[in-house]
């Protein structure tokens, strides 16, 4: 278990999190959180506020395979004396309630396991304020340019590294391939007469060259996984290496000033605002 925090005064904050967890290999069978991960941000100056991490053991450890097929992935060793989802959930609950949520595909799975989880325990679920689900918003926004949209195809295509399935680093991965699809959005917007359409050309080369060696390993969509029932502001429909808190300030002057718009009562409304945003 990990957890590092300190203040800083702001409103708005977002929470990107991400869950790993088993994957059912037959019906009836169902997915326990193996191991959870979130960093808390400014919207103003993109600032990690505070990070947490900590794998969980399922209650069924034989779900859990003893070897993992992935590089760094949770083995059942890794998880056979972590604690339960119980004695962590209070710190999940504290780091999740009342944020805005974001991270890949979180409203069609991670929410659902969320729930799931604390349903579990004879206990509340957190409650999101907002959600920037990135699967939704990269589509609408970025396009299919990188090929599709799993978040190790995206990190590639920026030269991100390999995504490890580890939640920690694949929620700092999310947020840079954010960063860097806002760059390109922003750059796309001041000159789109140069720059429009221009993707087309290259990442059918680029795409060419990735797909023979298959180094896009992501976490399959489950034809179960459902999207929440929620109230709070959704926005989109809809995870290498890992990145230092100092590395969140490496984005351009531009794009930090145009995250930095995100503020007042609706914070969400005015990220990305000046560059056909991502949020828009």
């Amino acid at each position: 278990m990990e957890a590092t925090s300190f203040k800083l005064e702001g409103t708005g904050e977002i929470v990107f999190f991400d869950l790993e967890t088993t994957v059912p290999n037959r019906a009836g069978k169902r997915f326990w959180v193996l191991e959870f991960g979130a960093i808390v941000v400014c919207p103003r100056k993109l600032v990690e506020l505070e990070s947490y991490t900590t794998l969980i053991r399922p209650g069924d450890l034989s779900a859990v395979g003893l070897r993992s097929s992935r590089r760094d992935g949770i083995t059942r060793e890794s998880v056979e004396n972590a604690p339960s989802f119980e004695e962590v959930a209070d710190k999940i609950f504290g780091i999740l309630h009342g944020r805005i949520w974001a991270g890949h595909n979180i409203q069609r799975f991670d929410c659902v396991r969320i729930k799931e989880a604390f349903a579990d325990i004879g206990k509340a679920a957190p409650e999101p304020i907002g959600m920037i689900d990135s699967l939704g918003v990269l589509t609408n926004k970025f396009g299919k340019r990188a090929g599709n949209m799993k978040m190790a195809t995206l990190a590639a295509y920026f030269g991100l590294g390999q995504q490890k399935h580890r939640s920690l680093d694949d929620v700092r991965m999310n947020l840079e391939v954010l960063k860097h699809c806002a760059t390109v959005l922003f750059l796309e917007a001041s000159l789109p007469s140069m720059l429009s359409g221009n993707w087309r050309t290259a990442c059918s080369t680029i795409m060419t060259r990735s797909r023979s060696n298959a180094k896009f390993a992501c976490r399959e969509q489950e034809t179960t996984r459902k999207s929440p029932t929620t109230t709070t502001t959704s926005i989109g429909y809809q995870r290498s290496v890992p990145y230092t808190r100092g590395s969140l300030g490496k984005m351009t002057e531009q794009v930090k000033n145009l995250l930095s718009k995100a503020n007042g009562s609706q914070p969400l409304n005015h990220l990305f605002k000046h560059s056909h945003s991502l949020l828009r």
